[in-house]
């Protein structure tokens, strides 16, 4: 008889089983393995992404902040030029009011009547208006509020008197023109205030 006629078929089926059991063992180990090492590197690629998303939003955010940083620097530049360009003149011009002033005064001085001091009247009033006009252009103006409503901004009260005349709170006297460069100050008008009414009546 033949060594085959001895082999059980039962042996040969739990062979062939045991044989297919161990390789599909292996073929799960591998597939787990494969399974690990993907979720591994799906993991390491969702960590670069967000560090790469979180350093592009970082990055962004400087720039817009870098932005918003030069448009505050042209801002701040373009007021400083333009207050620069607006009040370069004041020092001048605080230096001229004097000059003005005594123009003025030599016109109040001058009797336009007289023939004597009329020319000169006449020539120091043109030269003064000649000047007002030329300052003006630069942006200098001048305060005269006589008859207008009393402006602590742009006046300086030096009194209050009773006026039959003026009503209260009303600049009834200018005793110095004012001057503005502008819209600033350069000196208030100095001025004496209506208190409205008038002498009060003492008689019985």
């Amino acid at each position: 008889m033949s060594n085959e006629s001895n082999i059980d078929p039962q042996e040969q089926v739990e062979d062939v089983i045991n044989t297919e059991i161990e390789a599909d063992e292996a073929t799960e180990t591998s597939l787990m393995d494969e399974l690990t090492q993907a979720n591994f590197r799906i993991e390491e690629l969702e960590q670069q992404l967000a560090e790469s998303q979180a350093a592009l939003a970082e990055r962004k955010d400087v720039e817009l902040r870098a932005a918003a940083e030069t448009q505050n620097i042209r801002s701040r530049a373009a007021q400083e030029v333009e207050k620069a360009r607006k009040f370069a003149l004041e020092k001048f011009a605080n230096e001229l009011l004097p000059v003005i002033d005594n123009m003025e005064r030599a016109l109040q001085g001058a009797n336009p009547e007289d023939e004597a001091t009329k020319a000169i009247h006449e020539g120091v009033e043109l030269t003064m208006k000649g000047f007002l006009t030329t300052v003006e252009k630069f942006g200098v103006k001048q305060i005269d509020p006589q008859g207008e409503a009393f402006n602590p901004d742009h006046h300086q009260a030096i009194g209050m008197q009773p006026s039959p005349e003026f009503p209260a709170n009303t600049v009834m006297m200018v005793m110095q023109k004012g001057y503005i460069l502008n819209e600033r100050l350069l000196r208030p008008a100095m001025v004496m205030v209506s208190q409205g009414g008038g002498s009060v009546d003492t008689e019985a």
